[in-house]
């Protein structure tokens, strides 16, 4: 079937997304401000400075335009040109003891200008700030309706980082996603030559001398700044290419703007040969290089030979650098158009044996598959790579009308029973008196039936010859005979078997498009199942799991999958297809061997391949880029994968390691958030004891320096004050040196418990002997019980922390209050309670008291003495560690109870 030239129906699938995506930025645009980027690749480049020009052009329009944070370059003509902008006030954030000065999110959406310039996109917030990064801030503007000018470097965008680092050497730690810069409304480039920003930062307009002087020396050097600069305008001109094309699908337009060329695989001897011209010629274009091949229903009936000659020519394809596309159609001609047309292809590359001189062309006059490609695309260039050494042959693909299988005995039955029925309403028909060509109708229509209805075609060519035998021999004089009278019935039932076996044959041909029309839209239904399930997969091994399941959905066969830790494979996983477990023969030396091979070098490998094709599984590299995340390893049984689910297959394997990255980086944010927290900590640690050691050492200090100078002036009274003052300092200090190391030990779990079976009471008056002296005029009692409570404990951390509550009582109660330790048996636990009648603890403090280093703000000390926020979070992590709970409750009518529970031990009694 031809189509005409004026043919220029697209594929609805492929162009929907981008009018989804172009009416949904037209909506949003109608609510949403615009952004605007101004792009540079190395600071010092003119960016601010270009931004600050364009928002006085704005604002000289009638544009209400004002400056919500301009960042302090200590730059002349910068400073100058942003002193005529209304400025939003900057609010003052503290980290770490540091005055910052950070953008008023909230006062720049009360003002709620037309415009607003924010400096440094890829900015991080202080701490406390409503959002982590300042491109929230900005979509949180641009969702306002507030139009927005901004400006980022090339090293900022995400997945340009790796790349950055590998040439400057640094990493950068501040980035925006990909999709901040894709989405903007406009970017503007922000251009300077490598040599004349060396100039300026030599003439000290980038940074002070000294900063200048040691970037020259790192960072700023003419082939990095050329680098970076060629990433920038590359980077931009990606961003231009992806709205040309969505502009050309959209405008079902014919051109491009970037050489791409298109080569056609095929199971053709010859085919190599074309491969490898179409590489040399992308070569020498400096050109993307894809390959295509058109699945039709003359595939299904490729012999085994050719099948492994389009494995080995794909492979091939993708060896010499070329991307692999699949797509399916009965057109070969229409569906290489349209897909060059809507990829932006601009050369085509394919192969000729021979003349196209057959019997059916002259006499039919159907065009060769280039003429019909110069039909279909003629403002592309047709390159044909001839080859004269092989002698003009059908290609045993298109014999699939002759591609006889032998049917089975199901359609056997069924084609009989047609040509049955279909004779027995003949024989009502002529005894109604219809006319023959209602009969030979009929048995046109039973002949359609059989071919709807069976498969493969020999069944459609029975039916076809039984019908006119069966007409012969029950409706032409003589009957029951296959002689006849006249012979123009040869005429008729030549038409009439020709006519059957066209009509069948279509039909065949319309079915076996359905039937592969619904296999490839499960598979493709797969990939995206897939990607919805990778999306709700928590952890590594899920994400492996979902591939697997999905893999086996696909392929019908089993799977394995190794896992990649600390640079080598680690643990193996295995899914099977059917009931039986073949784990033993898939999970052997040599299959794991295979599976490394793969790991190391990032290249399938095992069956199907030329590498190590002995191994029962092909293994494929789960991978973004170079960085492999797994292996997934897929038992074929000795067949082969079809092209089109070879590309389902490199899809699910694709999205398997997008999603298995993004389990990496969430762990790695992780790790880097904990990280950040224990520096702080640490951080804090040092202050605190910095500031908090000194004051009862600069006491000791003093008190020990009044003794042994005026040591006969002082008297006796005055000589105790200052000993018992010089005593509880350094018991002091000792509590705080012992809950340090205490603390690191539990934490880190380098402490053995030494659990021993030990009566609470005992327990308790052993702690309150250690602090009685500490008491100072305090109350402390002891609420015994009748019971005998008895817990497995390391009796000397129990100790501690009964110590830490009674002094940490102490600490915050008046001389007069009064103290009181009691514990009682509740069902698994005996629990300890160490009450107050002091001020007690505000309500919110509770949540973060047995928090590390923290110390309250809403009570104070009796002795002015600050705690360094250790002896709680010591206690929680004791009592843990016990298999209890600790916890702060109020005491009534005031004070506060320091409650934890330990898990009691049954008593034993022989009599």
């Amino acid at each position: 079937m031809q189509r005409d030239a004026s043919d220029t129906r697209v594929n609805p699938d492929l162009i929907l997304k981008a009018i989804e995506k172009d009416e949904a930025a037209d909506d949003a645009r109608t609510s949403r401000g615009h952004l605007k980027i101004f792009f540079g690749y190395a600071a010092g480049a003119g960016k601010t400075y270009a931004m600050l020009q364009a928002a006085h052009a704005a604002k000289r329009r009638g544009v209400d335009v004002v400056a919500g944070y301009i960042e302090p370059h200590e730059r002349p003509a910068t400073a100058h040109l942003a002193q005529g902008l209304e400025n939003v006030p900057c609010k003052l954030a503290e980290h770490n003891g540091i005055a910052l000065s950070e953008f008023d999110l909230d006062a720049a959406i009360e003002r709620a200008p037309q415009l607003i310039l924010v400096d440094e996109l890829a900015h991080t917030n202080a701490p406390g700030s409503r959002h982590d990064k300042r491109y929230q801030d900005v979509e949180e503007l641009l969702h306002a309706g507030i139009d927005v000018y901004t400006t980022v470097n090339v090293q900022h965008i995400e997945s340009l980082n790796d790349m950055v680092a590998s040439i400057t050497g640094v990493v950068v730690s501040e980035r925006i996603p990909d999709r901040i810069f894709d989405d903007a409304d406009q970017v503007e480039l922000v251009d300077i030559e490598p040599e004349d920003l060396l100039e300026r930062l030599r003439a000290g307009l980038v940074y002070r001398p000294a900063q200048a002087e040691r970037a020259q020396q790192h960072f700023f050097t003419v082939e990095n700044l050329t680098a970076l600069r060629e990433i920038a305008l590359r980077r931009c001109a990606d961003r231009t290419g992806h709205l040309t094309d969505a502009a050309r699908v959209l405008g079902n337009r014919d051109y491009y703007t970037r050489e791409r060329i298109l080569v056609c695989v095929s199971p053709a001897p010859t085919n190599p040969r074309i491969v490898r011209a179409a590489a040399r010629m992308a070569k020498a274009f400096r050109s993307e290089l894809v390959a295509l091949f058109v699945e039709s229903p003359r595939t299904q009936a490729m012999s085994d030979d050719e099948r492994a000659k389009l494995a080995d020519n794909i492979a091939l394809a993708e060896q010499l650098g070329a991307h692999m596309e699949t797509v399916y159609g009965d057109d070969v001609a229409f569906q290489i158009s349209e897909f060059a047309r809507l990829s932006g292809i601009s050369k085509i590359v394919m192969g000729r044996t021979g003349e196209h001189s057959s019997v059916r062309q002259a006499l039919f006059g159907r065009k060769s598959l280039v003429e019909q490609l110069i039909t279909f695309a003629p403002n592309l260039d047709i390159y044909i790579i001839p080859d004269q050494s092989t002698p003009p042959s059908r290609p045993k693909g298109r014999r699939h009308a002759l591609a006889l299988q032998p049917p089975s005995s199901r359609n056997v039955l069924r084609t009989l029973a047609l040509s049955l029925v279909a004779t027995a309403i003949g024989t009502a028909f002529r005894h109604l008196g219809f006319a023959d060509s209602s009969i030979i109708s009929l048995y046109i229509l039973t002949a359609l039936l059989t071919a709807v209805t069976t498969t493969g075609r020999i069944c459609t060519i029975v039916s076809s010859v039984l019908s006119v035998v069966l007409y012969n021999f029950c409706f032409v004089t003589p009957l029951f005979s296959l002689a006849s009278y006249d012979r123009s019935y040869l005429v008729t039932f030549g038409i009439m078997f020709a006519t059957a076996m066209v009509a069948g044959e279509l039909t065949a041909r319309i079915a076996d498009n359905a039937r592969t029309s619904a296999e490839n839209a499960f598979k493709t239904r797969v990939l995206l199942e897939t990607n919805q399930l990778l999306q709700q997969a928590h952890s590594a091994e899920e994400c492996a799991r979902v591939a697997m399941n999905q893999l086996i959905k696909l392929l019908k066969l089993d799977v394995v999958f190794y896992t990649a830790e600390h640079g080598t494979l680690g643990k193996t996983l295995y899914e099977s297809a059917g009931t039986e477990n073949r784990s033993a023969s898939l999970l052997t030396d040599y299959e794991r061997a295979v599976a490394t091979w793969t790991y190391t070098n990032n290249k399938r490998a095992g069956a199907s391949t030329r590498t190590l094709p002995e191994a029962r599984c092909l293994y494929l590299a789960v991978r973004t880029g170079d960085k492999v995340f797994g292996v997934i390893g897929i038992d074929l049984e000795g067949r082969e994968i079809e092209a089109f689910e070879h590309s389902i297959v490199l899809s699910i394997v694709g999205e398997c390691a997008l999603a298995l990255e993004s389990d990496r980086a969430a762990q790695e944010r992780e790790e880097a958030a904990v990280l950040a927290k224990n520096e702080q900590l640490r951080a804090n640690l040092l202050r605190s004891i910095g500031h908090d050691l000194r004051t009862p050492l600069t006491a000791i200090s003093g008190s020990a320096a009044i003794l042994r100078k005026s040591d006969e002036k002082l008297s006796l009274e005055q000589r105790c004050d200052l000993a018992d003052a010089i005593y509880d300092d350094s018991l002091w200090l000792i509590d705080t040196v012992e809950n340090l190391l205490a603390i690191t030990r539990v934490e880190d779990g380098t402490i053995c418990l030494n659990f021993t079976s030990e009566l609470i009471d005992e327990v308790i008056e052993a702690a309150l002997s250690h602090v009685a002296q500490a008491s100072h005029g305090r109350t402390v009692t002891i609420e015994h019980t009748d019971d005998i409570l008895l817990v497995r404990i390391d009796v000397h951390l129990i100790m501690q922390v009964l110590t830490n509550l009674i002094m940490n009582a102490f600490k915050y109660t008046p001389e007069d209050s009064t103290v009181t330790i009691s514990a009682r048996r509740e069902g698994a636990f005996v629990v300890v309670d160490v009450a107050d009648d002091g001020p007690g603890v505000a309500d919110c403090d509770k949540p973060h008291i047995f928090e590390r280093f923290f110390t309250s703000r809403n009570t104070r000390p009796v002795d002015s003495r600050r705690s360094i926020g250790l002896g709680l979070s010591l206690c929680r992590s004791i009592v843990e560690a016990h298999g209890g709970v600790i916890e702060a409750r109020d005491n009534h009518p005031h004070g506060a109870v320091f409650r934890f529970t330990l898990p009691a031990e049954e008593i034993e009694i022989h009599e």
